[in-house]
């Protein structure tokens, strides 16, 4: 028996080898969600939503509620399915934390909380990395919905 190797392609791996043909399919293999997802048009890609959408949805509205609804579906997004447990108070739920001083609206850290919450449900994260990560990357986005001009 001879024996071929082949080489996988990057970010792919076996889906399927026919033994009869000797064909082989291939999939892509699953990214991180912090892979899939790094700006507002992946967030609105992932949602199935278009901007001139949201536009026509938040028309006559002040602005901040359309930057308010993305960053839900940011978490959305970002959770995977996830949903807190709120009568789990073992199981932690995080958020990003902003700091509003002379040098501009920036992501300062991020706080997680077992019993209780200052933030409603669904604008936490299941870990800190994703909330660290949903603050530092998307800060812009949070400022929009929580700064008023």
């Amino acid at each position: 028996m001879e024996t071929l190797k082949i080489e996988i392609p990057k970010g792919f791996e076996v889906k399927d080898f026919n033994k009869k043909t000797g064909e082989i399919t291939f999939k892509e293999k699953p990214k991180e969600v912090t892979e899939r997802i790094k700006t507002v048009d992946d967030v609105l890609n992932d949602n199935g939503v278009t901007m001139s959408e949201l536009d026509k949805m938040f028309k006559g509205v002040p602005e901040h509620f359309k930057h308010q609804y993305i960053a839900e579906l940011l978490c959305k997004s970002l959770k995977e399915g996830w949903e807190p447990d709120w009568d789990n108070s073992n199981e932690y739920k995080y958020y990003p934390w902003f700091v509003m001083s002379s040098s501009g609206f920036r992501y300062n850290d991020c706080v997680g909380w077992s019993a209780g919450s200052a933030v409603g449900s669904r604008l936490c994260f299941k870990s800190r990395k994703l909330a660290v990560y949903a603050g530092e990357q998307f800060t812009e986005l949070y400022k929009q919905f929580m700064i008023t001009k």
